[in-house]
């Protein structure tokens, strides 16, 4: 009888160990799938593209008046659609070294929006608005100057290829059939949109860098690599992107010129940090 009680005893302890072991391995197999699952969960990212509202030294320039009451309403009902987004970050496209002055003037416009900009741009009329909306309490700077030669082509002997460097640039939009950028014919909501489309900052890529790859002299590569200053700029601002402290909650919303959007279009579509969300659920 004692010796059949010790070997139920031992009966009952193994089988215990053994639904211990399995409870423990069940528990080890949630935890590395939560974990992995954590990390595959991406950062929200809106990435906005415009055109520079007020004083640039772009190169080219839509013709808009900062200064009208009218044209500031329309950009805070386009900010009133893009607060939809609920950003807890927002990105603009101004140095790191403005980031204390920037996070000044914005507090300081929460507390008054009817505040008046002597020299309002897109940052103050739009990423402000869309913050205050949003309740958005961090905003940051991220850009990074450098600058390069647009003309390059026209300027030396272009011996690379001539013809179709100068085709291009006589009508560059006629290349994209799908674009629609009359400024005289679109309003404010019309443009951004326009401006939004992949196939004009597919446009913007190729006019501001990868057609400079047609422009050079003999063995040499002044087209190229004026285009790769321009890659270089927007890989650093990019790197500022990846310098601020954000996790998988956070929405970022990025207002930049769209050439730069064009570009982080790309990086973000590549990374398994970031997601785009669709500017166009919240354009409409």
């Amino acid at each position: 009888m004692k010796k059949g009680y010790l070997i139920l005893v031992a009966i009952v302890l193994l089988m215990s160990s053994c639904v211990k072991q399995k409870t423990n391995e069940a528990t080890n197999e949630k935890t590395i799938k939560q974990e992995k699952q954590s990390d595959l969960k991406k950062i929200s990212v809106l990435n906005f593209g415009t055109f520079h509202m007020g004083e640039t030294a772009d190169a080219t320039k839509t013709e808009f008046d900062e200064h009208d009451k009218k044209n500031q309403k329309e950009v805070h009902k386009i900010a009133a659609m893009l607060a939809a987004f609920k950003p807890t970050v927002i990105i603009v496209e101004t140095p790191l070294s403005y980031n204390e002055k920037l996070q000044s003037l914005y507090q300081q416009y929460i507390d008054n929006p009817e505040m008046d900009f002597k020299r309002p741009d897109e940052v103050e009329l739009l990423a402000y608005e869309l913050g205050r909306l949003s309740n958005t309490k961090r905003i940051y700077g991220i850009d990074h100057k450098m600058s390069y030669n647009y003309n390059v082509g026209a300027e030396i002997k272009n011996e690379l290829d001539p013809a179709w460097h100068d085709k291009y640039y006589k009508n560059p939009l006629k290349f994209y059939p799908e674009v629609n950028y009359d400024e005289n014919e679109l309003n404010l909501l019309e443009k951004l949109k326009q401006t939004n489309h992949d196939r004009f900052l597919d446009f913007l890529i190729t006019v501001n860098a990868d057609m400079l790859t047609h422009a050079g002299t003999k063995d040499n590569f002044e087209g190229a690599d004026e285009a790769a200053k321009y890659y270089q700029r927007n890989l650093r601002m990019y790197s500022n992107l990846n310098r601020l402290e954000l996790n998988e909650d956070d929405r970022v919303f990025i207002l930049m010129g769209a050439s730069h959007t064009a570009f982080f279009r790309d990086f973000i579509s590549r990374s398994p940090k970031y997601t785009m969300v669709n500017t166009f659920d919240y354009l409409k």
